[in-house]
């Protein structure tokens, strides 16, 4: 099984899911999962993490995302992008310097309603079904954050921009939000990830390329191991009690010392006496001993 993150260059037509599922098939295992998804429209940087490393999907989750964009102005659309059906158009009137003057107006922490076609549940129940069934319900607003939100272009009615934002941001529905600020209305009309965390886009693989390095055997070049996320933890090897280490259990103080002092938590990364990376370990004080909080270690590997 490999354990790693493999940057993957999402491209139109898949849904994340699609891109698991050919990636199941083309790496013949199945503990793999995603860390963020994407509209089957949209392209871009989508890290996928695969056997062991599906533990730092939540953490590569949280990282900041930026994102380019193309909002046409002067309609609406029930999906909130082009691909919906057109529920309102009108005359676009405002110039490029109002459109700059409005948009930092949408920086800092704020609440956005997420758009009825989204895969958000309410009372269990995706809301882009409910939305297929006609049935609009009341959503909860959501609190996002955009750090950086730029014009690239200016070619009215539409408009090029670069959002940077925090996990949760609906691109589509800023897009709207900025029309209905701008008197005009808009919708979303092309959209490209370029970042997740550390993963852009120029170092992004597609999946015909993935495959191609499977069958000719050369798959390490593309996965990024789990320890790669934890180098700004402190490394300890532990030349002793390979057997505690394998199996995943805690650690005493004496095999492991701490730095802090007494009665000061510390995360390390742990290795074998191998070398073999173990995962992170923390130490708690009152208990005198190291315990795994994420553990890596595959006996098959």
């Amino acid at each position: 099984m490999i354990s790693g993150v493999i940057n993957v260059y999402k491209e139109a037509g898949y849904t994340s899911h699609d891109v698991v599922a050919r990636l199941r098939r083309i790496l013949h295992q199945k503990r793999i999962g995603h860390t963020g998804t994407l509209d089957p429209d949209a392209v871009g940087v989508l890290p996928v993490c695969l056997g062991k490393a599906t533990k730092l999907v939540e953490t590569l989750a949280e990282g900041t995302k930026t994102y380019e964009t193309v909002l046409l102005l002067g309609k609406e659309t029930d999906t909130q992008d082009i691909s919906g059906e057109v529920i309102r158009e009108q005359e676009v009137h405002c110039s490029e310097e109002e459109v700059k003057a409005c948009l930092p107006s949408f920086l800092g922490e704020q609440d956005q309603i997420p758009p009825m076609y989204s895969a958000k549940k309410q009372n269990g129940k995706k809301l882009y079904e409910l939305a297929r069934e006609g049935i609009t319900v009341e959503r909860k607003a959501a609190r996002i954050r955009i750090e950086d939100l730029e014009v690239l272009d200016c070619f009215l009615p539409r408009i090029r921009l670069r959002i940077t934002c925090s996990k949760g941001t609906y691109i589509r529905t800023l897009c709207h939000d900025i029309g209905q600020k701008l008197g005009c209305g808009g919708c979303m009309e092309e959209l490209v990830r370029t970042r997740v965390g550390e993963f852009r886009i120029g170092q992004a693989w597609r999946l015909e390329e993935i495959r191609q390095k499977a069958e000719e055997g050369c798959l390490s070049d593309m996965v990024m191991p789990p320890e790669q996320f934890f180098l700004h933890l402190p490394a300890w090897r532990i030349h002793a009690a390979d057997a505690l280490l394998h199996n995943g259990n805690a650690l005493p103080e004496e095999l492991c010392p701490g730095e802090g002092g007494s009665g000061t938590e510390e995360k390390r990364r742990i290795y074998d006496s191998e070398g073999r990376f173990m995962g992170i370990y923390l130490y708690k004080p009152q208990k005198a001993a190291w315990f795994p909080v994420l553990f890596f270690y595959d006996q098959d590997t």
